[in-house]
Parts: structure tokens; C-alpha cells; sequence
């Protein structure tokens, strides 16, 4: 099974290959995943077996993205193994591209080793800036209409909208912790968190 020849061209003998599986529930194995990621010859293999995509922790993924460093070659099955959410796979990609870190999903025939597949961070980097963009607009139309049915509104948050997208940004495209965006914004850790979860996003 070759599913990637150009992972074996002699500019790419010697990188490492991450791969990552996922099912979400204990009744699925990772039998399929697990032989197809072999197949393309991975060095190592990270799983979560029996946990939802949507969950913010999931070991496996941890330990495979503390794993994969620049020049590496991360592969999944299928993209929606990856993310837990448009915008969290847009991110992951985003920062792969910013780390240097290749990316292959067996299933969709994505692998930015080539020069073509290197569109692929340049559609997901757009793709990130414009889901926040549609957050943030969606946020403040729904102030505005608050306002305009009488809705008397809170005091203001001590992260704003515009800022808690900057910082949600920094976290999951440039690595930086919840605590370090606390210390720059001047608020706490917690405080981080609740402005994530006003806004639906994931921390």
C-alpha cells in the first residue's frame, strides 16, 4: 500500500512520521487506522481510542503533537480525526505550517511534502482568520440586537471580543499557554478561560 510515494523521495529518507488515529466510542477499534498509518511507514503512532472528538483533552493527540517537531511528518487517516472543530483543525495546521512540520490525511489525499499539497496550510491559515471573523461579527450583532429589544447589558468583560479571539489564536496557533495570555492581558487564567467559553471556543 503506497499511498504517498513522495514520502520516500531522498529529500524526505530520515524524517520522521507521527501518526495519530482516533475512534470515538469503545464499541469502534483502530484496527483500519492503525494499518494504514503503518502502511505509509510511521515511526510512531499516537491514539485515543473510545474518546469524542469533541473533548478539549485528549491524550493521545497530546502526546503526539509534543512528539512531531520541525521537519516531521504528521499523518492521519482522515481529517476528522484530527480536529475537534473547523476552526481547532484549522489552527492545528496553521501551526503546523508555522513549525515547519509536514501534514498527510491518508483518506482525503492531502500530503504537503509536494509543492502542490502546500496550498492546503494556505487554505486552512485563511480558513482560521475567517471563522474568528465570523465569530466576532456574529458576537456583535447579537449585542446590537439585544441592545435594540430594551436587553439591559452586563458591565463589560475584562477580555473583549477582539481579544479573546487574539488570544485564542496565539494559544492554539503559536503554542502559547492559557497563563502566558493571562499575564499579558493583565487577568487571570480563569478569566481566559470563561471569555473561551462566552465565545464557544474551545481552550
Amino acid at each position: 500500500m503506497v499511498v504517498f510515494p513522495e514520502l520516500d523521495r531522498p529529500s524526505f529518507e530520515g524524517a520522521p512520521r507521527i501518526g495519530y488515529a482516533r475512534v470515538s466510542t469503545k464499541s469502534q477499534n483502530l484496527n483500519m487506522q492503525m494499518d494504514a498509518l503503518s502502511a505509509v511507514k510511521c515511526d510512531h503512532i499516537f491514539s485515543d481510542h473510545g474518546i469524542s472528538g469533541a473533548k478539549a483533552q485528549r491524550p493521545g493527540l497530546d502526546d503526539a503533537l509534543a512528539e512531531v517537531k520541525s521537519g516531521d511528518v504528521f499523518v492521519v487517516f482522515k481529517l476528522c480525526r484530527l480536529g475537534r472543530s473547523v476552526l481547532h483543525l484549522a489552527d492545528l495546521l496553521t501551526r503546523f505550517q508555522k513549525e515547519n512540520i509536514h501534514f498527510c490525511s491518508i483518506s482525503e489525499g492531502i500530503n504537503t511534502t509536494t509543492p502542490g499539497g502546500k496550498l492546503v496550510y494556505h487554505l486552512f491559515s485563511a480558513l482560521a482568520e475567517f471563522h474568528r471573523d465570523l465569530i466576532r461579527e456574529n458576537t456583535m450583532a447579537g449585542l446590537e440586537a439585544a441592545r435594540e429589544r430594551g436587553v439591559k447589558l452586563g458591565p463589560k468583560f475584562k477580555l473583549d471580543e477582539y481579544d479573546t479571539l487574539e488570544a485564542h489564536r496565539a494559544i492554539m496557533q503559536d503554542g502559547f499557554t492559557v497563563d502566558e495570555l493571562a499575564h499579558r492581558y493583565g487577568v487571570s487564567g480563569l478569566t481566559v478561560r470563561r471569555a473561551f467559553e462566552r465565545l464557544a471556543l474551545a481552550g
